[in-house]
Formats: structure tokens, sequence, C-alpha cells
């Protein structure tokens, strides 16, 4: 009779596991802990060595270690009030920060535009006073400083005119009239220096004065709109297509205007960007075939008269007043406008 072999029992490995099949158990680390031995209530085991004992960790059916219970968390009770009360308080030192940083980088500002106000005020004094060329002096040294307006480029043409200067004063109205196109007294007081003016000059033509009474910002702007208003209203026929015959008449006008606007805008910034203009500033300058002292005589020119700049090189400048009048002038007897 054959004896049957006993199944032996699952013996712990020196892990501490009981091994099963393969895949379900896996060794788990000891928890080593620390076991003072028992005594009396309120004693201290002086000097006593405490017990290691190796404890299991908690596992699951599977084997598998648990994952330790969390901690409770501990809120601390602060009232709501208190953390508004907090907040506040780091906005407004973060705005006072602020504040001071704004008001460090503006002061330089502030200062150097009361400085150039108090310039302003003085030079119109002087004026006031019938100091003309001082009046002057002092608004060409502002315009130095980088103060730029109408008023000032204006007030320095009435000074350059009252001190006989037709030439400095028609370059200053002409800056003036870029900045203010539309001031009937910047406009007037030009026209009116021009008059002054003898001997062949620029003539200023219909259409170059209907250009100049928008600035070049204000021709961009309008020729822009145009443009955006022709892209929705042909957007709007391609969504909704049965509007084509109700529309057809405000597209083609607004498609024209485009067109005017654009040519209108490439013409003013030919001539505000490409065209230069020179201004005589002396009694009397002779225009010469050649950029030499040497050369012949073309034509003379006289203060206040406008050359159209064709050419230049470091010491002369070829100038026209029409087709039939060309030659070259010093640069120092004249002053470059727009």
């Amino acid at each position: 009779m054959t004896q049957a072999k006993m199944k032996k029992a699952p013996r712990p490995n020196p892990n501490g596991v009981v091994q099963q099949s393969p895949g379900l158990a896996r060794r788990q680390p000891w928890v080593i802990a620390w076991q003072w031995p028992s005594t009396p209530r309120g004693l201290w085991p002086g000097g006593r060595k405490a017990n290691r004992v190796r404890l299991p960790p908690a596992t699951t059916p599977l084997g598998l270690m648990a994952s330790p219970s969390p901690l409770p968390r501990v809120v601390p009770s602060v009232q709501p009030w208190a953390l508004l009360r907090n907040r506040v308080a780091v906005e407004a030192a973060r705005a006072a920060r602020l504040c001071l940083v704004l008001a460090l980088a503006l002061w330089p500002l502030a200062a150097r535009a009361e400085a150039l106000s108090a310039g302003f005020e003085a030079a119109n004094k002087l004026y006031e006073e019938g100091k003309y060329a001082d009046a002057a002096a002092s608004y060409e040294k502002l315009l130095q400083g980088g103060q730029v307006s109408a008023a000032l480029y204006f007030n320095l043409g009435n000074a350059a005119f009252k001190s006989s200067q037709i030439g400095r004063a028609i370059a200053a109205y002409r800056q003036a009239e870029r900045l203010a196109p539309r001031d009937p007294d910047v406009r007037a007081n030009l026209q009116f220096a021009r008059n002054q003016v003898q001997g062949p000059t620029l003539s200023v033509r219909r259409w170059q004065r209907w250009l100049n009474r928008l600035t070049l910002n204000e021709w961009t702007v309008m020729a822009a709109a145009a443009l955006w208003l022709l892209f929705l209203l042909l957007v709007l026929l391609q969504w909704r297509p049965a509007l084509k015959a109700t529309l057809r008449t405000a597209v083609l006008a607004v498609a024209a205007g485009t067109v005017l606007l654009g040519v209108c805008l490439a013409a003013a910034v030919c001539q505000t960007r490409l065209v230069r203009v020179a201004i005589v500033v002396k009694p009397e300058v002779v225009v010469r075939a050649g950029w030499f002292d040497e050369s012949k005589e073309a034509f003379t020119v006289h203060d206040g008269a406008e050359l159209k700049i064709l050419d230049r090189n470091d010491k002369w400048l070829q100038v026209s007043t029409d087709p039939l009048r060309l030659g070259w002038v010093p640069r120092e007897d004249v002053v470059i406008g727009r």
C-alpha cells in the first residue's frame, strides 16, 4: 500500500511572509520599533536598555503594504474679517509702492515741463516788450530743448517776421502748418509772409494747398477706415448673397472712395517724406551752375524764396524754382524744411 505523501504546512520565510503561489506574496520590510519595559506609573526606566522589537507592517489580502492613514489636518481658526483685513493691508502697501515708483519716474518730466512752460512765458514777454530778436532766440532754444507745438512755431514765425527775417518766418510758419493744417491764423500769416518775397520762388499749387488741409496721420486714418469698410461690405455680400442688388451701389461708392483716399495718402506721403524744400535766409543768394564758388551764376534769389531740393552734397544743394531755373546754393545760406 502506497503511503500518500503528507503535505507540509507552509512555513514563514525569513522575511515574515507565508509562502504562497508565485505572484501573490511580496517581500515586506520589517518595521523597527522601540518598546520600553513596563515600569511603575509615572516613573522613567532610567538607565535600563529598551528592547528592540521587529513588528511586521500591515498587509493587504495580497500581501501588499497598506498605505498609512493620513493624519487629520488641523485648520487654524481664523476669522474671515481678519483675513480680509490682512488682504487689504497687503494691497494698500502694494499700491503705495506703485504710487511712489510712478512719482519718482514722473517727477523729472514734470520738472522739465514746468521749466519749458516758464521759458515759453519768458519768450512771450520778450516779444511783448518789442525785443523780437531775443524772443526768436528764446523760441529757438525751446525747440532745441525738445518742445514742439504749433503755438511755439507760430510765435517763432511772428518774432522772426518782426525782426525782418522773412525766410526764417516762412520756415516756422510751414512747420506750424504741418502740425495744425486748418488753423486760419497760421495759414494767413504764411501767405502774408510769402507775398513779401521778391524774385523767383517755388509756387504752391492749388492741389497742394488742398492736400495740406489734413495731416499725414489724418489721411492714413481715413484711407484705412475706407478700406476696412469695403472689406466688411464684401464679407456681408458673401454671407448674404440676396443683398447684392441692394448693396451694389454702396460697394461701388466705397470702392471709389477708397481708391481716391489711397491716391491722396500716397501724394501726402510723397510731399511730406520725399519732397524737401530749402528756404533762403540771407538777403540775397546767388544760385550757381555748379557746386564751386567760381561756377557761372545761374540766377539770384532773395530772403524767403522757397526752392525745391533735387540733389545735395556736403556743402551745396541743387535746387530749382521751376523747370527753367536750376542751380546750386551753399547749405549755409538756406534752411531745410518740409
